[in-house]
């Protein structure tokens, strides 16, 4: 059993984070780190060391211990990406409900929005996700190509799906949908808004997630700031990992035409070819952990106060869990990815995210065959941050 060594020389470590050359595949780095051991050292931009994990079984194990924290308070918690360093002082209740909660406080707050997340309760939106993904593919055929699938299919889709998950009135979609991307200071904008939902505005919330929150507030459960930042994570998870899991997963079908050709063939097959693309993209490049007490994992000794790295495409592409993993092959039965985490914190909006992909995906190859990128792939811009993303995606049919 090894550990970090007091004296190691931080400046021959392998700096994080790293940025992918190609969308569709992990940083190159990863599998140089994977060959030092799937717990090892490297460095953060800032210089810091940090243990970093690439290993599918080791993650696991980190992701499940309870000697681990999220919150970013703690003195050694890695960021990920230059730029979050204010995050540790911020009083948003939001950053509060995202980065800082541990058990029991976490486990307080996942109770009061985990009966609406659910897969029984989600699986009845599917008409609803259905009508949605219809009425914005019909807008987008009324539109002359190229046009960007982004703007005009994917982010209202999944803006208009949360609205009427979190219950906001009819009369406020358009709002909401401008809220979900503003470009400026939208967490500021968005609390506001949920905020006079859940006070001022209560009487005029439809059925939904928003509803929910408010039974919790008067049952004492939850302050107002708590619950407005419960519901700006259901927003900023849901928006953000969807619309750009949505995005590459259609670059990546029409890229890999084998496949689509057999999901064309076999459209029973969507439901693991969604699993499978979640896996394979795996755009979330990173979370983080904080050792709250010495962890030994694949021989390697992480004392209490260490920061952990866990590389999550390093992780869903470990050769020992999934054989050939660098194929894209939507017969694989991927389930067990970890995509949307695992323990405690694995993302409760995760079956939302599953039936929306589906849903669709599925709508779009199917209603849109002759569907091919405009432009050279190597022109599409894409966006490196915690969560991976095109800046947009022309199309034409």
């Amino acid at each position: 059993m090894s550990g970090a060594v007091a004296t190691e020389d931080v400046t021959q470590l392998p700096e994080l984070p790293l940025a992918r050359r190609c969308p569709y595949q992990p940083p190159e780095g990863y599998r140089e780190l994977r060959e030092r051991g799937t717990v090892t050292r490297a460095r953060l931009y800032d210089g810091r060391p940090v243990w970093v994990v690439t290993g599918y079984a080791a993650t696991r194990t980190i992701l499940a211990s309870p000697d681990t924290s999220v919150d970013v308070r703690q003195p050694n918690m890695p960021l990920p990406v230059p730029g979050m360093a204010g995050l540790r002082q911020s009083g948003s209740a939001t950053i509060e409900a995202l980065l800082r909660t541990d058990p029991p406080a976490h486990s307080r707050q996942r109770r009061a929005v985990l009966p609406s997340l659910t897969f029984k309760r989600i699986s009845a939106w599917e008409p609803e996700i259905v009508r949605c993904t219809d009425a914005y593919l019909d807008r987008m055929l009324a539109e002359s190509p190229p046009v960007d699938l982004l703007d005009v299919f994917a982010k209202p889709l999944v803006a208009e799906v949360l609205g009427r998950l979190l219950g906001v009135p009819e009369a406020d979609v358009e709002h909401f949908q401008t809220l979900t991307y503003k470009r400026f200071n939208p967490v500021r904008s968005m609390t506001g808004y949920l905020t006079h939902l859940l006070t001022d505005g209560r009487d005029d919330l439809r059925d939904g997630q928003l509803r929910d929150l408010v039974e919790r507030i008067d049952e004492g459960e939850l302050t107002v700031e708590e619950a407005a930042g419960l519901g700006i994570a259901i927003v900023l998870a849901g928006q953000d990992i969807t619309v750009n899991t949505l995005g590459m997963s259609v670059l990546t079908l029409l890229a890999e035409r084998t496949q689509l050709d057999l999901l064309r063939a076999e459209p029973e097959r969507w439901p693991d070819a969604v699993e499978e693309l979640l896996r394979y993209l795996s755009l979330t490049g990173a979370t983080v952990r904080v050792a709250t007490a010495d962890l030994e994992v694949d021989g390697e000794l992480i004392r209490a106060g260490e920061g952990i790295v866990l590389l999550l495409p390093a992780a869903n592409r470990d050769a020992e869990r999934f054989a050939h993993p660098d194929v894209l092959d939507v017969r694989r039965a991927a389930r067990g990815h970890l995509t949307f985490g695992f323990g405690v914190h694995q993302c409760v909006g995760q079956h939302l995210g599953r039936l929306e992909l589906l849903i669709a995906l599925r709508a779009l190859f199917t209603r849109i065959p002759g569907l091919h990128v405009a432009v050279p792939v190597e022109q599409i811009p894409v966006k490196q941050g915690v969560v991976f993303g095109l800046g947009r995606l022309p199309v034409r049919w």
